[in-house]
């Protein structure tokens, strides 16, 4: 298993120094996504100033940009990381999709679905010339010249990760992704009885199963011994809970724990603007089923044990502190992990 972290809110100028402190720390991959900033742009920054670190999306608004744009861009980061670039895609919500990026929103399964087949058809012409032809339901790829085409690269193989919280989104995944990037809303026994069977249905689709797969989370981790940090920590959690569980897309997950009704109360106290009453409204359980809370010298191993043999990469969804002694701490804490004894799930 790799664990890897995530990257946001840098000063492009800072990207790559960054990103050399966290290989030097040891982790395996760094994350950018779409947020604050354009996802794309650290990563090159990153591929130029390390060796070992692999680098992606987690993730890049598919829906936002067309095939082309998306498979151009990650022809270029894969081609200037020799070979460790990892596309991930998400379809966001039809409100952002519609009324932030003006662009359409129907069907988005079926649709990512096409833009992922559209992408690789795109990158065919790229690695072997190929005449383009790709036309789906949703989208087209039909024009190229040779002054467009930047030709083939050394490792062609890009993997495409789709991001997804409830059961069709997974099933698309397992049809036409190489991986899946697991929402931090989400618990154990969800992956074990909704995540994992929807994207080995999926999978078997196309005669594969879902441990051919790349499976990939960010996680709530809690790594102190000061109850004081722990509590101000928790609240964060609670109130990432609370405004994730507002959004009817993760009804699903709430809905599978006995928690629907507070997915629907959220929502109204979001609609009408009471977002500070949200969070006290999550309820300890509900924290507990989707946290790591441990010790500083536990956590890694924790972490580890809790995901093994249902994940391949974990990711803490807070971003790192490197200050200080944060070196040597996060250190302590990937040796930890990959050190830790597997356990069976």
């Amino acid at each position: 298993m790799f664990i890897d972290t995530q990257m946001r809110d840098i000063d492009l100028r800072d990207a790559g120094d960054f990103a050399k402190q966290l290989e030097d720390v040891g982790f395996d991959a760094v994350w950018t996504f779409e947020a604050r900033q354009d996802p794309f742009l650290p990563l090159i920054a990153c591929a130029n100033a390390t060796e070992r670190l692999e680098i992606g999306t987690n993730i890049a608004v598919a829906l936002a940009r067309s095939p082309f744009v998306t498979a151009q861009v990650a022809w270029d980061l894969q081609k200037a990381s020799r070979g460790r670039f990892h596309l991930g895609l998400g379809t966001q919500v039809k409100a952002h999709v519609v009324r932030r990026f003006s662009m359409p929103f129907d069907h988005p399964a079926a649709r990512i679905t096409d833009y992922i087949r559209c992408v690789r058809a795109i990158w065919e012409t790229f690695q072997n010339d190929t005449p383009a032809n790709y036309e789906g339901p949703f989208y087209q790829y039909q024009l190229i010249t040779p002054q467009l085409n930047p030709g083939p690269i050394e490792q062609p193989d890009i993997p495409i990760y789709l991001a997804g919280v409830n059961p069709r989104m997974c099933r698309a995944a397992g049809e036409v992704a190489d991986g899946f990037h697991v929402h931090p809303m989400h618990t154990i026994d969800y992956l074990k009885e909704v995540v994992r069977p929807a994207l080995d249905e999926g999978a078997k689709m196309r005669g594969m199963g879902v441990d051919d797969l790349k499976i990939q989370t960010m996680c709530w981790i809690i790594a102190s011994d000061d109850q004081v940090e722990i509590d101000d920590k928790i609240a964060q959690v609670r109130q990432e809970i609370a405004f994730y569980g507002s959004t009817p897309n993760y009804r699903r997950l709430l809905e599978f724990h006995d928690y629907g009704a507070l997915g629907k109360e959220l929502s109204h106290k979001m609609r009408n603007g009471h977002y500070d009453e949200m969070p006290a409204m999550v309820p300890d359980a509900l924290v507990d089923l989707m946290t790591v809370v441990a010790k500083p010298v536990a956590a890694g191993a924790a972490v580890r044990q809790r995901y093994e043999g249902l994940l391949d990469r974990v990711t803490p969804y807070y971003p790192l502190d490197l200050t200080g002694n944060g070196t040597a701490q996060w250190s302590s804490f990937i040796a930890a992990y990959k050190n830790a004894i597997p356990t069976t799930v």
